[in-house]
Parts: structure tokens; sequence; C-alpha cells
């Protein structure tokens, strides 16, 4: 069976989409199986970020040229008079893209689009909608996002042959949002990115302790600023630790800087005078980041919405404890191995936080809890389980473990000896 997966994001710009996308291919490299997977790429840069293949997967690149050159003639002057005249592509309601016949001409038998983009084809499809956090924070989004994921998601999930979500919470609001039957929504959790990378020594430690100028104690939160991340909420929580309780809390925080929310940002630091105690690193190498995890006193997640944490999956993975949010899809994932706080309330969240950075009973015993919960979650089933969604929708009759996997919510219900 050839599976083509579309890949249309990049590392240091698509934060954990690109991560868990990565992941999953890495994954799907290591099973046996008639597989082939066939990666649909844009450009050199995912090639290399992607590379080595495994044996069991190549790369086809996205032609410029449709072959039709009428079509591209007619789409080429479309994109010149809309520069002309300052829309830059954006007219009106969006399209949901329809294949040209390129995708066809692969010989797939079923195509993967995990990365929330979409375009109709004449092949089985399984996409993953990630999240539906438009429907739910508006105003997070300007006019033009808001309509094309409320064009593209609702598409896709009405037309696909099946939709991949991260947690029950999720499938029940897909379910509900945009009326699919919930035979069709398939759960299947993630695991932790980092378990598939190299380890890391104490030298390595000492060497990004030093590159970054990492304090001796730090609380950490590896995600891009969009403003659902909420770390307006995590700085009022750390000034009124250190202004109430007389405890200076350091952050270090990865990822990229959202633009639109940097400015907001960076003025409420300094108004609550944190600029002594925030450091923002940006993207750092998969080496560093395993450092900085486990240097770190702890995870901080302050999220407003989530489908499931990638840093709490990897925050277990590294040995430290958690702090969550109790929104969305977090509690489930969490369970009994991390401190749930409100993240609407900075109070709330600096009581958990002021636990867990003073309370060294506390962080070992959430530890331990963490490292069962890690237990929960492996890549390779995740890279079995959605292998055998891909069998599933282009009509493959699924063996054992394939029927096993699908029927098993492993993130609610743990696989435990």
């Amino acid at each position: 069976m050839k599976v083509g997966i579309i890949v249309d994001v990049e590392p240091g710009i698509h934060g954990g989409i690109a991560t868990a996308l990565r992941s999953l291919i890495t994954a799907l490299g290591k099973l046996d199986g008639p597989e082939t997977y066939v990666l649909i790429v844009e450009n050199q840069n995912q090639v290399d970020w992607l590379s080595p293949l495994a044996a069991n997967q190549r790369f086809e690149m996205r032609p410029v040229s449709s072959g039709n050159p009428v079509r591209d003639v007619l789409r080429g002057v479309k994109g010149l008079a809309n520069k002309a005249l300052g829309r830059d592509g954006k007219v009106g309601w969006p399209q949901v893209p329809i294949s040209d016949g390129w995708l066809e001409s692969l010989g797939l038998d079923v195509l993967h689009q995990p990365t929330q983009g979409f375009i109709y084809c004449a092949i089985p499809t399984v996409y993953n909608p990630h999240d539906l956090q438009h429907l739910h924070y508006p105003q997070f989004f300007d006019l033009s996002d808001l309509t094309w994921r409320e064009t593209i998601y609702r598409a896709a999930c009405r037309t696909s042959h099946a939709i991949i979500v991260n947690s029950q919470w999720i499938k029940d609001d897909v379910v509900a949002q945009f009326g699919v039957s919930p035979d069709k929504v398939q759960i299947i959790p993630e695991a932790a990115p980092t378990q598939l990378l190299a380890e890391v020594t104490d030298e390595d430690k000492a060497a990004t302790r030093a590159k970054y100028t990492l304090p001796e104690r730090y609380i950490f939160y590896p995600n891009n600023t969009w403003p659902h991340k909420n770390h307006l909420r995590l700085f009022e929580a750390m000034a009124w630790l250190r202004d109430e309780k007389g405890l200076t809390v350091p952050l270090v925080s990865t990822g990229a800087r959202h633009e639109p929310s940097r400015e907001a940002l960076d003025s409420r630091m300094r108004e609550l005078g944190l600029e002594d105690q925030v450091q923002f690193l940006g993207f750092v190498s998969n080496e560093d980041l395993r450092a900085i995890y486990q240097m770190a006193r702890c995870l901080v997640v302050p999220s407003l919405f989530e489908a499931n944490s990638l840093p709490i999956f990897e925050a277990w993975a590294e040995g430290i404890p958690v702090a969550s949010s109790n929104v969305t899809a977090l509690p489930e994932q969490v369970g009994d191995a991390g401190l749930l706080f409100d993240p609407m309330d900075p109070h709330d969240m600096a009581g958990v936080i002021e636990r867990l950075f003073t309370d060294d009973a506390l962080c070992a015993d959430l530890i331990e809890k963490g490292k069962v919960r890690l237990s929960d979650f492996d890549f390779l089933r995740t890279a079995r389980a959605n292998r055998a969604t891909y069998r599933r929708a282009a009509g493959r009759r699924l063996d054992s473990e394939d029927a096993a996997l699908l029927a098993h919510d492993w993130m609610r219900y743990p696989i435990r000896d």
C-alpha cells in the first residue's frame, strides 16, 4: 500500500505541528510492513529536515507548474492583478483547493493531510484538524484566518474518509461543531518527541547553560508566543510571587516570538519589572532543548487551548514535574501526573508554581508519577495506529493489532501491566 503524507510545514516556523509530524514520520519509518510512505514536500528545506529517509519512505516534490500551460498563465495573471490591487491573493471568501491531477498521478492508495491544510482530490483522505480553537477564541484570529479555518476545516472533516484527533475532548468538539459521525473520528494520542532524539550528557548540559546564561533554577515553558499560550497571565503570576511572597522565579521560554503579540508581551513584561526574570531563547537545537528541560525545576503550561501538549510528554520524558492548565484536553492528558490550575487566574497559577519551586518532596513524587504516565504513550504505537487508520481508509483488511489499536483510547484508559 502506498501512503502519501503532505508536508507543508517547516521547523522554526510551525511549532508543535511540525514537531509532531516529524516524530510521526520518523516512527513510521521504523515500522515493518508492506506500506511505502511518499512524503510530499514543497522545497529542499523540508527534504533536508526529514532526511535521512527510512527504507520505506521516499520524497516527491510538488511541481511549481500544474502541467497545464493555460491554467498556469491564468493563475499568474490573477496573482499579478491581486498584488496590484493590494489584495495579496486574499479575495473574497476562501475556497478549498482542488487537485490538478498531480497527486492522483502518484498512484497513492490513501493520502494523509496532517497539518490542517486540505486539498480536494480523488484519493481516500485522512485529515488532522488538530483543534477548533478558532470557534472558541475567535478574538485570537484575524478575519482572513477565521474564514480560512472555517472553510477548510469544515470541508475537510465532512469529506475525508477518516479524521484523526489526539483526545476525546477534541473528538467531541469536532462532532458537535461539524456534525460528523463519531465513527469517522479516530482518537490517536501522541507521545514525547524527545524520546526519538539522542541522549544529552552532563557536559552537554553545562555547555547549554553557559551558551544561554541560564539561571541555576527556573521554570520552563517551550511554546510559540501565540495569544492562547497565555504568557501574559504567567507573567502576572510571576510578578505576584515576587511582590507578595518574596519568591523570584525565573522563566525560560523557547519557540517563535509571534510578532503580533510581541509588543503587548514586551510592554507587560516591562510594566511588571520582569525583564531580568524572563528569557526568550527562540528555537533551539534538539540537543539544547533536551538539556534545557533536564535542568529546569519544572514545566509550566498555562495554555488556554490544547488538543494535547507535546511539552508535557517531553517533561515527563526528561524527568521534571509538570504544572498545567485545567482546560480542554489537558486534564485527560495529565491525569495524576501533574498539578492543575485555572489559566485565567494568575493567583491560582502562582500558588501551583510556588509549590513546585519550593517543595522538593512534591517534585520527586510528581517525577515518579510522570514516569508512570509517560509509559502510557509511545510514538511507535501512535505510528501503528496511524497506519491502521490508513489501511481502513484505503479499504484494506485490518489485522488483530490494527483493530485493537483503533478500538482503544489509551489517553483516558492506559494500557498497563
